[in-house]
């Protein structure tokens, strides 16, 4: 059936309700038609022909009142659908009211017109008065009942289409869906066509076994015809309308595990399902705000820092003593670049840099922690545990010496100072405004230790606590001696690295 709607949607959308009615009134007459030849069957009587077409007349009456094309609700989506200025919003709210008057419509109605319906047929195969009553009481409740399990599928299949047409791939009907005929419900409606069925199918049985006088074959034969052939096209009906959003959700599902968020499910429905499908654009919505969160995030705060704090919150860093390495690197002379050449020019060469330092670090497992000026703070060991991470340090800062060289051929050169020790990493601020950060000693002579490879003209010096706590010190380190740095009161010893070193390291 959605294939039909689709089409009948596409190709006359202007005049949709009217294409509604002609889908619907095959199938309402073939119903209807099977209860008048059993009305006429029972009263032992050959009027069919004059039955089938009272039938023929009386159900496009009932199709009209159920739909009401062109005066009714779904007038607004015609005009949309011609090409009027109407406001989508509009339009798609009248598909759920239209929807939604159309099963109480469809439910009065119809057990009044077949009420009125069996009455005239009966009167046609010559029951008496008080059989016409019998017919008028079961009348009402079998129109009751087929309207009711033909509306889910008629009703809610037919906006399916403009539905789609009108949201697109927008959230404006979100909130329409109610969760109420409940999917329960529907299997109650379920149950009541197939009651319904086997008891118009259980009175045509009985009564081709009155007149068959002791031939029950003919009765198996027409019970299994019935049941083969009204069975799967009742259920199929029913069903149909649930199938595609039930896909829709599948493949939903696939997609975001894949980690594509750009795919709204179309919300179609005014069930339990339109519900659920609605709720899951909610939550695929929050999902893609996260991962725009954390990509945004990711780009001011260090990557594995931005999922730490995402995943388990700020309060996972209040403040923690860790052994970490500590690196500080500096830019030789930009003081005089910066004087000689334009903001825009010095803003380039610096990131022209950082595009450099800041995957070099990550990839060996360390954290840029910020961004000084000229310069950036490294750290190994915090927020994320690194096993060797003097090691790590020392890599890094001979791969960065190679990288910059290779990158800027000489006209950039950077210091880098490297020291171990305990630091209290967490994070530090009020207002509002929080920063993770190193507090501690180890700190400070990093960046000292990074000043005084202006001094000794070694482009990486290490602290002797930082060679005490690599796990494999290259040969080649050159003692450079105890210096007296600002702020320690007693001297501090470091290590250049030679040629040899340096490849051994980077190896």
């Amino acid at each position: 059936m959605d294939r039909i709607w689709q089409w009948a949607w596409d190709r006359h959308g202007p005049r949709y309700s009217w294409a509604i009615c002609a889908v619907t009134f095959p199938g309402a007459l073939l119903a209807y038609l099977c209860g008048a030849f059993l009305i006429v069957a029972v009263e032992d009587s050959n009027r069919y022909l004059e039955a089938a077409a009272v039938t023929a007349i009386a159900v496009p009456v009932l199709v009209y009142a159920v739909v009401l094309p062109g005066i009714g609700g779904t007038r607004i989506v015609e005009q949309w659908a011609a090409g009027r200025e109407i406001d989508r919003t509009s339009a798609l709210e009248t598909t759920y009211t239209w929807a939604r008057g159309a099963v109480v419509r469809a439910v009065v109605t119809g057990a009044v017109w077949c009420a009125v319906l069996s009455v005239v047929l009966s009167a046609i195969a010559g029951a008496s008065g008080s059989r016409q009553l019998q017919y008028a009481i079961v009348g009402a409740a079998v129109g009751a009942a087929v309207e009711l399990a033909a509306t889910h599928s008629v009703q809610e299949g037919a906006m399916r289409p403009v539905r789609v047409a009108i949201a697109g791939g927008t959230a404006i009907g979100d909130d329409l869906p109610r969760s109420r005929p409940s999917f329960a419900a529907w299997s109650s409606v379920l149950t009541l066509a197939l009651v319904f069925l086997n008891a118009v199918s259980a009175g045509l049985l009985a009564t081709v076994m009155y007149r068959a006088h002791g031939e029950p074959w003919i009765f198996f034969a027409i019970g299994s015809a019935l049941t083969l052939g009204f069975g799967p096209l009742v259920v199929g009906s029913l069903l149909s309308p649930s199938l595609q959003p039930i896909r829709d959700l599948s493949e939903g599902t696939k997609r975001v595990g894949a980690g594509d968020y750009s795919q709204r499910l179309p919300v179609v429905q005014d069930d339990d399902l339109g519900a659920l499908a609605a709720s899951f654009n909610r939550m695929q919505a929050g999902l893609a705000e996260r991962q725009r969160l954390q990509s945004a995030f990711g780009t001011y705060v260090d990557p594995s820092l931005a999922t730490r704090l995402l995943d388990q919150g700020d309060d996972v860093f209040t403040g923690e003593r860790r052994e970490v390495t500590v690196m500080f690197i500096d830019i030789r002379d930009f003081t005089p670049f910066a004087e000689a050449n334009t903001a825009e020019n010095t803003v380039a060469r610096l990131n022209a840099l950082f595009e450099i330092v800041v995957p070099t670090v990550v990839d060996a497992g360390g954290h840029v922690n910020k961004f000084l000026g000229d310069g950036a703070l490294a750290v190994f060991g915090a927020p994320n545990s690194v096993a060797e991470h003097a090691d790590a340090a020392l890599y890094v800062a001979v791969s960065l010496q190679r990288l910059v060289a290779e990158r800027f051929d000489g006209a950039l050169r950077i210091g880098i100072g490297i020291n171990t020790g305990v630091v209290i990493a967490g994070t530090i601020g009020g207002g509002g405004k929080l920063e993770f950060t190193l507090i501690g000693d180890a700190v400070n002579v990093a960046a000292r230790v990074e000043q005084l490879t202006k001094s000794t003209g070694d482009p990486v010096l290490l602290t002797q606590e930082c060679v005490d706590a690599l796990a494999s010190p290259p040969p080649g380190l050159t003692n450079r001696g105890s210096h007296a740095l600002k702020g320690k009161s007693a001297p501090v010893q470091v290590f250049g690295l030679d040629e040899m070193a340096g490849a051994r390291v980077a190896n």
